[in-house]
């Protein structure tokens, strides 16, 4: 149905539910509700240009949520989970030496860590399959429509409006200008991803986050290769920590070899580091040139790359899920399990969790109210037994470092798998949000990190070229600095410009004038990966969506 409804100009579309982001959680959720009841309207919104566009994820998956969706997807030709995991492998690299985990010792990790019937995948993939699916039952998907706002009737989410088009950049419209579309529902699923922006304003409005810990959270970076065939193994999924990082900064990498001689490799580093002169991105392309790492590579051909921040925050961290109107899906909501890596499952898990709430109070006549169905049963269920027992890792790692944080998160996750939940250390605080962590440059160095050699690593703008990102360049950045005169005082002057180093893009510059420093943002090289939004020390940088389609497009990441 549409017409003009008098909010702000803006025609407008009525469903019964309005679900923002085609990743597996928004999906999930559009599907349950479509099988549930065939007759209900549903829009899923998608900024990128086509679903999966902007999906990146390492990514083995537990096809736990994708069972209870879709139980006889493994009887289907064309399902995308082709490479079953064969081996796991766990290494501590040194800067030259690469210790295994025994396989006795192995047999000892907690059951959750064991990667026995998962699947390595493209979750860009699986995504267009879940779209695939949701479209044959009738959901309507927009892809290339980024929600840029929330729209409020007496204090409930009524909606979303997509962003204008055709802005010139100082924000005016141009000759093409449209205005944006807004989408009316009786209720609102936001599963953005990943510090989604209509999920920070949702939590910011509503007080989601009182009462909770901080969101806690990490950079990924990952690239595809095809490797040489006699460095291929099908079905190895290789983790491993220490170095290139310190051991007062979390993190780890990663080894898939998914099929056809294609291999996942990619970096995550904890964003409570507290070095300003860390450079993720070169911290991972210095990880390839591992004797035990680089030898994969031989031969081969970098294919894609990209780069997206990750929840790590966990249980402590989940946010109340519901407001008035709507509710946060996956990793919107911070349901990535740290240790296991895995955060998919949860977010399809979500989605049914969300759907079957909003199917319920649609059945009982009601919109616009809270699911507190959802809210209230969370914990209890599969994704809170899935977060509880690893509650404490990230903050044991965070306080105690790499080798003795992990170690006794370790033994934590035993006792917490062995006691029903319980732990000798309770339910630990994260402490600082990522924002707060940096020390002063004054306190550090500069480090010194090797030149690429275009073979095996490779310069940001490289990277940037072969994520295909594009944005236009006459449209408003979409990054948006509150206080210029902040950023050169603070950033600048007291943090050495870390904005140049934890963007994995080179979004950022301060070029040196001969007036003083200038702050450059060159937002058409922007992978969406929202660091920025995170990891500025005054949060004085916000991510908002760029025109609708824009920004990196992945293929299978």
């Amino acid at each position: 149905m549409t017409d003009t409804d008098g909010l702000n100009g803006r025609e407008s579309m009525a469903f019964d539910v309005v679900i923002v982001g085609a990743g597996p959680a928004g999906l999930a959720a559009a599907i349950r509700l479509k099988q549930s009841n065939p007759d209900l309207a549903v829009v899923v919104l998608e900024k990128g240009a086509e679903v999966g566009a902007h999906i990146i994820s390492g990514a083995v998956v537990d096809p736990i949520g994708i069972d209870a969706l879709l139980p006889g997807w493994r009887d289907e030709p064309d399902h995308p989970f082709r490479t079953p995991v064969t081996q796991d492998r766990f290494l501590f690299l040194g800067k030259t030496s690469a210790t295994a985990i025994p396989a006795w010792l192995m047999r000892l990790m907690p059951p959750l860590m064991h990667n026995h019937g998962n699947f390595i995948v493209s979750l860009g993939e699986v995504c267009r399959w879940l779209a695939d699916k949701a479209m044959a039952l009738g959901v309507e998907i927009y892809p290339g429509f980024a929600a840029a706002e929330l729209l409020y009737d007496n204090g409930a989410v009524i909606g979303v409006a997509t962003g204008d088009m055709g802005l010139e950049r100082d924000g005016t419209p141009g000759p093409n200008f449209a205005r944006g579309m807004a989408l009316l529902g009786k209720y609102v699923l936001l599963a953005e991803g990943a510090r989604g922006s209509l999920s920070k304003l949702a939590i910011a409005r509503f007080g989601l986050d009182q009462g909770h810990e901080p969101p806690k959270f990490g950079l990924g970076l990952k690239e595809i290769w095809e490797v040489a065939p006699e460095n291929h193994q099908k079905g190895l999924v290789q983790h491993s920590f220490g170095w290139p990082l310190d051991n007062s900064t979390g993190g780890g990498s990663f080894l898939y070899h998914l099929e056809d001689n294609k291999v996942a490799v990619g970096l995550v580093v904890h964003l409570n580091y507290a070095n300003p002169y860390l450079s993720p991105y070169e911290e991972f392309q210095r990880f390839k040139t591992h004797p035990a790492i680089a030898k994969t590579f031989a031969g081969g051909t970098r294919l894609s790359y990209g780069a997206r921040a990750i929840t790590e925050g966990g249980y402590q961290s989940v946010p109340k899920l519901t407001f008035p109107g709507g509710a946060l899906l996956g990793c919107a909501a911070g349901f990535t399990n740290l240790p296991r890596i895995k955060g998919s499952h949860n977010a399809v898990l979500s989605g049914i969790e969300a759907a079957d709430a909003a199917l319920a109070a649609l059945s009982a006549g009601r919109s616009g109210d809270e699911l507190t169905e959802y809210e209230a049963n969370w914990r209890s269920g599969p994704i809170g037994r899935d977060l509880n027992p690893v509650r404490n890792v990230k903050p044991l790692w965070s306080r105690f470092g790499t080798i003795f944080g992990i170690a006794l998160a370790g033994i934590d996750m035993w006792l917490t798998t062995l006691l029903n939940g319980w732990s000798p250390f309770g339910t630990l605080a994260h402490g600082k949000p990522d924002s707060a962590t940096l020390h002063p440059a004054s306190a550090h160095q500069p480090i010194a990190y090797p030149k690429p050699d275009g073979v095996l690593t490779f310069d940001r703008l490289a990277s940037v070229f072969i994520s295909n990102t594009n944005h236009s360049e006459d449209q408003p950045s979409h990054l948006l600095v509150a206080a210029p005169a902040l950023q050169k005082s603070s950033e600048h002057d007291i943090y050495a410009g870390p904005s140049a180093r934890y963007c994995p893009a080179g979004v950022y510059e301060w070029i040196e004038d001969p007036t003083g420093p200038r702050f450059q943002i060159n937002a058409a090289n922007c992978v969406h990966c929202k660091t920025c939004d995170i990891k500025d020390p005054n949060q004085n940088i916000t991510w908002v969506p760029p025109q609708g389609g824009e920004g990196p497009m992945y293929g299978n990441m």
